[in-house]
């Protein structure tokens, strides 16, 4: 599933260069995860390292975007495909 920045965010700002899809940017109040972007570093790391990185435990998997492992793979393989 994707992930989910809660409003507990402080906007350290450390989370989004982190993020090897591009898939958070700065919100109106705070950090957001765009969902069609996040594989939750599936086929990039072995954790996601927002989470690594979040100095305040505000990032959750989003219950309104559940994924499974494979999912996320597939999700990885579509956004990293070279344009033909």
């Amino acid at each position: 599933m994707s992930l989910l920045i809660t409003d507990e965010c402080i906007n350290c700002d450390v989370c989004e260069p982190e993020c090897p899809n591009g898939a958070i940017s700065q919100g109106e109040e705070i950090y957001q995860i765009d969902p069609n972007l996040c594989t939750e570093c599936v086929g990039h790391f072995e954790t996601s390292q927002c989470v690594e990185v979040c100095p305040v435990d505000c990032i959750i998997p989003d219950p309104e975007h559940r994924e499974s492992k494979d999912q996320l793979q597939q999700k990885y393989l579509a956004l990293t495909k070279p344009a033909a």
